[in-house]
């Protein structure tokens, strides 16, 4: 009987072509030989990283630390702390201005203003004739002592600060102060004897016999008093330097160890307490000595303002000659750092919440109506500025400017840079101004921003 089935291997090994003999698998016998080739290699280096593992460990811990220390050394140039802290809790800097005591008494010398040489500034003069014609001859305040005014004029787009301080100025009027002749008629503050801000018959006694002067104000217990630096000693003596201050600001002065002495000086400032200030909004309490010093000093021919929140630091005398008498001009304000058109500020106004969306609108409206361009530039001059400070010679045509600039205020929003522009864009009389750079206005303050926040009045 035959046996049909296939018989099939299942052993390692197998015939190697066909001829009876076995053999292990080729493959298994290389890749037991390329293991064997690898080992020879790595083998080495193994027993290497088994005896040289700590230094290596070692050399990598050094250059990681070295690494993270120049991060937190970069890290500390470059940053900037916002906060104060103590073992109980962070505390918030109260001033805008990033450490501004580094700022006070800096008296670094001036890049753009150009300065007469010391020995000038010690022997210079106010000058005697003028070269300038002024197309105003005079101009008159309206007053009302009896303070017999029509309440309707309340009723009025944008009138409702108007009070027995300001006179209520009707629309009309408004529109007759930029039309001049020469004789001009002007709401500018002190209307009636019974509209406020009072001030002592010494401190007015005072303040007439000024012939120059350098004024800032504070209410509300706002900035500090910051002593002026820089000046000659023949500006010493021709110059008035006069601080305004409320009871407020006496009151929170006197707190900080600012005592007024026997003459009512503190350092060099003179210091004039008001009392009575017409508007609840310490702003629009500011502008008056800010706009109004020649309602104030009746006897000056030059005035400088600086805002509370700057230390004067040049020489009155020597700003004067190189801002107004050099240029032959009457006014001289700076530029505005970060914008140009006035419809630009207003949005950055709102943004800010400097001043409600409602009452710009209606100011920007207003504008819009009466033409006001929306160009970046006048007569080649940036068209909008900054009023931080601000030097004028007190003509018959800047009072009538600072008188109508203050309705404007008063009238709309207390930015003033909103209706400056505007104002010289209307009154087209005052030619003889003076647009300096902001380097400029840098040289002539040390800015130490707002120390503490003013307190409204009611």
């Amino acid at each position: 009987m035959f046996n049909n089935s296939i018989s099939i291997p299942v052993a390692e090994d197998y015939p190697d072509d066909f001829s009876g003999k076995t053999r292990s698998r080729p493959r298994r016998k290389r890749r037991k030989s390329e293991f064997r080739g690898r080992s020879e290699f790595t083998n080495p280096i193994c027993k290497l990283l088994t005896k040289w593992w700590p230094v290596l460990v070692l050399i990598v811990a050094v250059l990681l630390l070295i690494f993270e220390a120049s991060k937190l050394g970069w890290r500390s140039s470059t940053s900037k702390p916002e906060f104060r802290t103590d073992d109980k809790k962070p505390k918030v800097e109260v001033s805008s201005v990033k450490n501004p005591e580094g700022n006070l008494n800096r008296l670094d010398p001036p890049r753009c203003l150009k300065l007469l040489p010391p020995e000038q500034l010690q022997n210079i003069d106010f000058p005697l004739n003028k070269d300038i014609v002024d197309p105003i001859k005079k101009v008159i305040y309206m007053s009302d002592s009896t303070a017999n005014l029509d309440p309707n004029s309340l009723n009025e787009m944008g009138a409702a600060r108007f009070n027995l301080f300001t006179g209520y100025q009707t629309f009309d009027q408004r529109e007759q102060s930029f039309k001049v002749n020469e004789t001009a008629s002007v709401h500018c503050g002190f209307y009636s004897e019974n509209g406020g801000f009072t001030i002592s018959n010494e401190d007015k006694s005072y303040m007439r016999t000024c012939n120059s002067v350098v004024s800032t104000c504070a209410f509300g217990g706002g900035d500090d008093l910051y002593q002026p630096i820089g000046m000659s000693n023949t500006s010493l003596h021709k110059v008035c330097y006069v601080a305004f201050w409320d009871e407020i600001t006496l009151a929170t002065q006197e707190k900080q160890g600012r005592i007024i002495n026997n003459d009512r000086f503190i350092g060099k400032w003179r210091i004039v307490i008001v009392k009575n200030l017409p508007f609840k909004d310490q702003r629009l309490n500011g502008k008056i000595p800010k706009m109004l010093a020649h309602r104030l000093f009746p006897n000056a021919r030059y005035s400088i303002w600086v805002d509370s929140k700057s230390q004067f630091r040049r020489d009155p005398l020597g700003v004067f000659e190189a801002l107004l008498w050099r240029s032959k001009s009457v006014f001289a304000i700076s530029e505005h750092g970060a914008r140009s058109s006035v419809y630009d500020e207003a949005k950055a106004v709102v943004k800010k919440n400097k001043a409600t969306p409602e009452e710009v609108e209606v100011q920007i409206t207003q504008y819009h109506h009466d033409g006001f361009p929306e160009d970046k530039r006048f007569d080649g001059k940036k068209a909008l500025n900054e009023a931080s400070v601000i030097v004028r010679e007190h003509t018959p045509v800047t009072n009538l400017f600072m008188c109508i600039w203050f309705n404007e205020v008063v009238r709309f929003t207390s930015r003033d840079q909103l209706s400056f522009p505007y104002v010289l864009w209307r009154l087209k009389v005052l030619k003889n101004i003076h647009t300096f750079p902001v380097c400029t206005r840098k040289d002539l303050v040390n800015s130490m921003g707002h120390v503490r926040k003013a307190k409204p009045l009611g």
